[in-house]
């Protein structure tokens, strides 16, 4: 009798799964289904149980990762990173890295430029000024660049970005993104909980399985019970419909707030990747736009401020493509990172991107920019003209 209750006390303890149920109340059923139940094996992870197995350990864990909207096993993005051979400049760059309101000088020959001598054109003063060139000498262990005008001037040859976006073979079945500055997560969504030990840095590819918003904050749960917040990270969600404006199956979206584009053809996702878009008073206009005009290599100069103390001067910049006046997509080799609004207008790529984007999208392809977060002003007098 003392084995008949300890065993009722055990069953009362531990419980049953699902569809377990006994129906029998005599104590010799009550014993035989007990002692069945109790020799049932583990449901193994991912399975469902049916009554045959037990939903205990790691079955347990796979179907509260599946009930909470996480794939078990876990999948990788279905998407690689763009090939190697992207982003290789066709022109050799540097960065003029005189005072903002010095100008530039241009000599007729290499001899004087090392001599400082007979200029025969200059740069005007900015703030951001970069040039290309075909030929380089050193003196004194300082570069000395020829212009394919033929003029040679000081500037330092300068690296650019080799950030590159995501090619997909397939529609992905969650939101991903970027990390965009260096964080920890958190194992609940808010700067008070507990960190869970996990540290990201700019550019790392995330999933995310959940989000919600707390004080203004988006918080992206990129793992269970795994979170990063919108001022570290990037969250996308593909949109396969084309969008009002929009009638052919190729086009291309860009997430003003979210600081990303992606390439939709045929109802597929083919291309996803981080941005900078215009600065504010300098934002990217929303809208949908054709594509007007291509050009593999473009200089764009040009001020805004009435005493031209921010003129730019950018010789050369490859895979340009223009859709709203002067706003264009291109390959921004002047800047180190992506996923900020940083620009004149324009929708800066790296290089990488800038050359793939460049290939794939025609004349008349659209461009629909947008801001999901409704913060951007919806007079259009608002917006200027465009620039880098």
């Amino acid at each position: 009798m003392k084995r008949h209750l300890l065993m009722i006390v055990l069953i009362g303890l531990i419980g049953f799964p699902s569809g377990a149920a006994f129906a029998a109340t005599d104590e010799t059923s009550l014993q035989q289904q007990g002692e069945d139940y109790f020799n049932l094996p583990l449901c193994l992870p991912g399975m469902q149980s049916d009554g045959t197995c037990l939903l205990y350990g790691p079955s347990r864990t796979a179907a509260e990762m599946k009930a909470a909207g996480f794939p078990y096993p876990p999948r990788e993005l279905p998407a690689a990173y763009l090939p190697a051979e992207y982003g290789v400049m066709p022109v050799l760059v540097a960065k003029i890295n005189l005072a903002d309101y010095e100008s530039a000088p241009i000599y007729g020959s290499f001899e004087d430029a090392v001599a400082e001598i007979n200029p025969i054109s200059q740069i005007a003063p900015g703030h951001l000024r970069f040039i290309s060139y075909i030929d380089r000498k050193d003196f004194g262990g300082k570069p000395y660049l020829q212009l394919s005008s033929g003029g040679w001037m000081r500037a330092a040859p300068a690296a650019y970005s080799n950030y590159r976006g995501l090619l997909f073979f397939d529609n992905p079945r969650n939101d991903f993104g970027w990390i965009v500055d260096e964080t920890p997560s958190y194992q609940s969504p808010s700067f008070d909980a507990p960190l869970t030990g996990n540290n990201y840095v700019r550019e790392n590819l995330i999933q995310v399985y959940a989000t919600v918003e707390v004080d203004g904050i988006h918080w992206y749960e990129i793992a269970p019970d795994e979170w990063v917040n919108s001022l570290k990270a990037r969250s996308f969600s593909p949109k396969y419909d084309p969008p009002e404006g929009v009638t052919a199956q190729r086009w291309i979206e860009i997430d003003l707030y979210q600081q990303i584009m992606a390439i939709y053809e045929d109802g597929k996702l083919r291309f996803a990747t981080l941005i900078a878009s215009g600065l504010e008073p300098f934002l990217s206009r929303p809208g949908v736009y054709p594509i007007f005009e291509k050009k593999p290599l473009e200089t764009m100069q040009g001020a805004f401020e009435a005493d031209r103390s921010d003129f730019y001067y950018l010789q050369d910049v490859p895979w340009t493509m223009y859709y709203d006046g002067a706003d264009a997509i291109h390959a921004a080799y002047w800047r180190t990172f992506f996923g900020y609004p940083q620009s004149h207008g324009c929708i800066n790529l790296s290089p990488a991107d800038a050359e793939w984007v460049y290939e794939w999208a025609n004349e008349g392809d659209m461009v629909w920019l947008h801001d999901p977060s409704g913060q951007y002003p919806t007079d259009p007098s608002y917006y200027g003209t465009g620039g880098p």
